[in-house]
């Protein structure tokens, strides 16, 4: 490696949208941190400046920006997909619009999903009207002006067979939205001009389905299928898109679509968006469902190809997260799945600590002032500290139960229940 050649640096996007409180899933830093104090108790009685009641189904995560919050919901049949935005200081309604409409949706077959998962990407205007843009997978992916609400362009020819629903969010950088859609039939990313909505190169995973794992058929449609959500990283003077797929994960040159390199693993149906630590030089991939495993991948410039045996660090399987993802924080990685919550070292693996906390886990961590917050999907949030010696500092609960994962605005959290939203700040 030519430490010497090379910068590495997580990209931060340097157009205005990032001046957004969250602007799209995982936040500001795509990685579940944030610098604020938060609250640390509330509960139905405690510390709620406003609940709304939000109606149908939806897991996206809440959108942030000039004092709105943008989101998703759709009815349980998926005949109506809408895009709700709300005052952030009073929760009033200021848009509650159905904007994708059809007779016949594919069945989720997936009491985990819902046909409003998928997270938008919101942006600040300056020179020009703010934007906000919302993906419902194959149904459609939308943007609208945050001002007017008025329809600025849409797309519906993106066509996959989604098998058990979408879940993968916008993913963006400068003028480029990239979506990823994975299929039963067919599996595939694609850049978008977010200007436009037009297609700027679109690539085919090169996927080797040819295992049988855990008594699934390999042509079955579980073992193609991915709800992730892709990273980008620069490396050397090439901007990769690090995106976790079933069976494989890929880094794609984002100007155009190629592939630079690639790991394989067993399992499939990752949900867990990959995080990047510039201490360690090295990007954190969950691999899915079945014996999920995290994967600590150094990142190389040179690196071409299957990279699998040469450039993985570590892995680990036990308490590995199968759905949420992990956060970074102090030069540990949090995580949460099944009732425990543990801690590893990031630079070598080793788990520092694993204990009872919780029950089951869809939404992601998020990290603030030396903080970790995790959310249930029975609606508690359990607040450690962020170090090596395990600490409750707090056990929250709200109605209801978390499968969205939360968002901040400022010194409050915006947390989105199975039936509500709400603000909560001290």
């Amino acid at each position: 490696m030519k430490h010497a050649a090379f910068s590495l640096l997580l990209l931060i996007s340097t157009s205005s949208s990032f001046s957004a409180d969250w602007p799209e899933f995982r936040g500001p830093n795509c990685d579940g941190t944030v610098e604020a104090t938060l609250p640390v108790e509330w509960s139905e009685e405690k510390n709620v400046t406003w609940k709304k009641a939000i109606h149908g189904l939806g897991w996206s995560t809440p959108l942030i920006s000039d004092e709105k919050i943008w989101l998703t919901t759709a009815t349980e049949n998926g005949r109506e997909m809408s895009i709700l935005c709300l005052d952030e200081k009073s929760g009033e309604t200021l848009l509650d619009r159905v904007f994708i409409t059809t007779d016949n949706p594919e069945p989720l077959s997936n009491p985990m999903n819902t046909y409003a998962s998928p997270t938008g990407f919101i942006e600040k205007g300056e020179s020009t009207p703010g934007r906000a843009y919302f993906h419902f997978g194959s149904y459609g992916t939308i943007c609208i002006d945050s001002s007017t609400f008025e329809t600025l362009w849409d797309r519906r020819d993106l066509r996959v067979s989604h098998w058990r629903g979408a879940a993968s969010s916008i993913a963006q950088w400068e003028d480029k939205l990239v979506l990823t859609l994975e299929g039963a039939d067919q599996q595939y990313l694609v850049a978008l001009n977010k200007e436009t909505g037009e297609t700027l190169w679109r690539r085919d995973r090169s996927t080797r389905f040819d295992d049988d794992k855990d008594g699934i058929p390999a042509n079955s449609g579980d073992m193609r299928k991915a709800y992730s959500t892709p990273l980008f990283v620069k490396v050397g003077d090439v901007v990769q898109v690090i995106s976790n797929g079933a069976k494989a994960a890929w880094a794609y040159d984002l100007e155009t679509g190629e592939e630079i390199w690639n790991i394989h693993y067993p399992t499939h149906s990752p949900s867990s968006r990959t995080i990047y630590s510039e201490e360690t030089n090295m990007v954190y991939v969950n691999t899915g469902l079945g014996k999920a495993e995290l994967w600590a991948v150094k990142l190389d410039p040179d690196a071409r190809g299957d990279i699998s045996e040469s450039h993985v660090a570590w892995k680990i399987f036990k308490r590995t997260q199968k759905r949420a993802s992990p956060v970074l924080a102090n030069g540990m990685i949090f995580m949460a799945n099944g009732g425990v919550a543990s801690c590893v070292d990031a630079k070598t693996g080793e788990i520092i600590w694993a204990e009872r906390a919780g029950g089951e886990y869809s939404s992601s961590l998020i990290a603030a002032n030396d903080l970790v917050y995790m959310l249930d999907e029975e609606g508690l949030c359990t607040v450690v500290r962020a170090a090596k010696e395990f600490e409750v500092v707090a056990e929250n609960h709200l109605e209801e139960g978390f499968m969205a994962s939360p968002a901040v605005s400022g010194e409050a959290l915006i947390l989105r229940t199975k039936t509500h939203l709400y603000r909560v700040e001290e």
